[in-house]
């Protein structure tokens, strides 16, 4: 994701990057597989699907009825949306409305391809007020790819990444990494060390699949699914870097008007 990291992040804590409202940032989809790793899929299009999710465990499990609510509230709108004119090598790109926060497209992983996202809603949206003051729930960007089964449906999982986001009202971010920045220069040299540094490009960390939480269209239909929520920090930085379909983000922001 072409999008800098907060430099306000302690080392071995997961990245934190800062996004504003409904601007485009580029996710450059990238095909890391090792020379031989699953041919089956050489010459083949793959489905990625793109979603924003809740960090927290808590929003997690409660997911259904926090979207809903933020449904009621802006209604029409959605949490998330592709692109299109800025996107390159997506095909047959599908949203579904009762999926407010999921893009799905195909495409080749031996072409270029950018999929340039748009994340509506911001962090505060899903905070309670407590005591005059508000401090914004981080979400999480997540694509999960699959490939294509012998009956063709695109449903035999590869591969999920994600990363940990947020946002902010337009120029929000800006201002945040700014603050962020300053914060950092006014530290001890000693202070420093114990902090990551801030990267240009965020890249997504690979997340296990795991059976938990209906979705929001089966949930409607009393039916259990697999979803894909975020693994343990722990486990997936030591899974950094494994082969399969592997999507790097690199966020780059459009310049608004």
């Amino acid at each position: 994701m072409c999008a800098a990291t907060s430099p306000a992040v302690k080392l071995y804590d997961e990245t934190l990057t800062y996004l504003n409202q409904g601007q485009s940032y580029e996710i450059r989809m990238l095909d890391n597989r090792k020379a031989g790793d699953i041919p089956e899929i050489n010459g083949k299009l793959v489905k990625s699907i793109i979603r924003v999710v809740f960090h927290d465990r808590r929003l997690q499990y409660t997911e259904h009825q926090q979207l809903e609510g933020w449904k009621w509230n802006r209604p029409g709108d959605r949490l998330l949306d592709l692109d299109i004119p800025m996107s390159v090598g997506v095909i047959d790109i599908k949203t579904n409305p009762s999926q407010l926060n999921a893009v799905e497209f195909l495409w080749d992983p031996a072409k270029c391809t950018s999929a340039f996202i748009q994340v509506h809603c911001i962090s505060t949206e899903f905070t309670p007020r407590k005591h005059g003051g508000e401090k914004g729930v981080p979400f999480r960007i997540q694509v999960d790819t699959f490939k294509q089964t012998e009956n063709g449906e695109y449903t035999d999982h590869l591969h999920s990444a994600s990363c940990q986001i947020k946002v902010f009202k337009p120029k929000g971010a800006d201002r945040k990494q700014k603050t962020d920045r300053e914060k950092m220069e006014k530290r001890t040299a000693h202070e420093k060390e114990k902090y990551q540094p801030s990267y240009d490009t965020t890249v997504l960390t690979e997340m296990r699949l795991e059976p938990i939480i209906e979705d929001a269209v089966e949930h409607e239909q009393k039916k259990s699914s697999k979803r894909t929520l975020p693994a343990d920090y722990g486990d997936s930085l030591a899974k950094r870097g494994s082969a399969y379909c592997a999507e790097a983000m690199t966020l780059t922001p459009i310049p608004q008007a």
